[in-house]
């Protein structure tokens, strides 16, 4: 077996549809059958059986096999993988579709054939599987060297019935405990639960090394997570990767390790995170003051103490809203006039300036001598985390500045 990842969910999946399946039998669903002749001794009549059309069934159920939770899946794990057209033209298939989604569809229902093939009952067989899933494998990643990267994602958790959370381009979320041969490090840390990994899959030759590519698109993932819901996510210091059915290996990867809270990622809002990964993935800057806020707002993520990261976010706001310098003192308000509703825009321009107000003291070294300043730089970083966030999805102009001019000149 070359990607464990894809045989559990393509295991979870046949398992679902062979329910389904045998569920609509019972209710009257009636497989097609042809009647095939079987040769015999000279001068006797041939006999004759009937074989199950078993491909055709299922072709003709898609639509409820479709709705399975475990389908959408099944057909991302596929969608992102190379060599389907391979598999498929293996198993006779004429038509095979351009659109990935569509070509993994196909793929799915073909594979679910074989696993089923000439049967007449749906209940899964562990030995047809292994057989039809080895046959997929060789098919897709003949003469194509796999490899897979590992990290601990600090600082979130995924449900319990959630065993993965495919985002596309063989990047996904796991929980560590249904990695079955993953490293003990890896899957258990200081807590009492395992940990969320996020985990890249590789197949074929890569212009660069899987580790680097790994490091780039966790760190990609690092910053929509920070952008989808407020959190203290963090990349555990150490990745593990292999290649093939190679052991793993342990390779240093720079995380911080340090996370300060757990979010929970619900099972109804898997969807809305992987788009959002997406969106996030596809808009990321290159260059200009929205990549240089982006990169002070995620150093401010990485501070062990939120008092620590006021500057980085005062930085980060001052390139979005203030080009003119600190001296103009037109910060607060515009941030006010974007962040908060009317009846409350006074009140937050007042807490953005007494934020400013206590800058010297992070620049001095000193820790704040009045209560509740950690709220206040808490209230800085949610405001400029959904100024970032609405710029990068396309709801705010990227020049932020001059829509706060406007909208203050609108309330005059």
């Amino acid at each position: 077996m070359r990607n464990s990842s894809l045989h559990d969910t393509l295991r979870e999946f046949a398992t679902d549809a062979g329910g389904r399946l045998e569920a609509e039998t019972e209710g009257g669903a009636e497989i097609p059958f042809e009647v095939i002749s079987t040769p015999r001794r000279a001068r006797s009549s041939p006999l004759y059986c009937y074989r199950p059309l078993t491909g055709a069934f299922i072709r003709d159920h898609l639509g409820v096999l479709s709705a399975l939770p475990s389908y959408a899946p099944a057909a991302r794990a596929l969608a992102a993988m190379d060599g389907l057209e391979e598999y498929l033209s293996l198993r006779g298939e004429t038509r095979i579709p351009g659109d990935p989604r569509e070509r993994a569809d196909a793929a799915l229902r073909t594979f679910l054939s074989a696993v089923f093939q000439e049967r007449s009952e749906f209940v899964l067989d562990s030995e047809r599987f292994e057989n039809a899933y080895a046959e997929l494998e060789r098919a897709v990643y003949e003469g194509r060297r796999v490899t897979e990267v590992i990290a601990p994602l600090l600082g979130i958790a995924l449900d319990p019935n959630s065993g993965e959370i495919p985002l596309g381009e063989g990047l996904s979320l796991i929980r560590g405990e249904t990695l079955t041969d993953a490293p003990a490090e890896a899957v258990w840390g200081d807590g009492e639960e395992p940990n969320v990994l996020a985990m890249l899959t590789v197949s074929g030759e890569s212009v660069r090394p899987p580790v680097s590519v790994a490091r780039s698109r966790f760190r990609r993932l690092l910053t929509a997570l920070r952008l989808f819901e407020r959190g203290g996510y963090a990349l555990g210091p150490v990745a593990w990767t292999r290649s093939d059915a190679g052991p793993w290996r342990q390779v240093a990867f720079g995380g911080s390790g340090r996370p300060r809270l757990i979010t929970f990622i619900p099972a109804d809002q898997e969807d809305e995170l992987r788009a959002f990964c997406n969106l996030i993935g596809r808009r990321m800057p290159s260059g200009g003051e929205l990549a240089w806020a982006l990169a002070r707002f995620e150093m401010g993520c990485d501070r062990l103490a939120p008092f620590e990261a006021l500057t980085d976010y005062l930085l980060a706001l001052r390139a979005l809203l203030e080009p003119e310098g600190p001296s103009s003192g037109r910060l607060a308000q515009r941030l006010s006039v974007i962040c908060a509703p009317e009846p409350e825009r006074a009140a937050c321009a007042e807490r953005t300036a007494h934020a400013i107000s206590l800058e010297r003291a992070v620049i001095c070294g000193l820790a704040p001598a009045e209560p509740g300043a950690d709220a206040i730089v808490s209230e800085l970083a949610e405001n400029l985390r959904a100024l970032l966030r609405d710029t990068l999805c396309g709801h705010l102009d990227v020049d932020v500045r001059s829509v706060a001019d406007e909208l203050l000149a609108q309330a005059v």
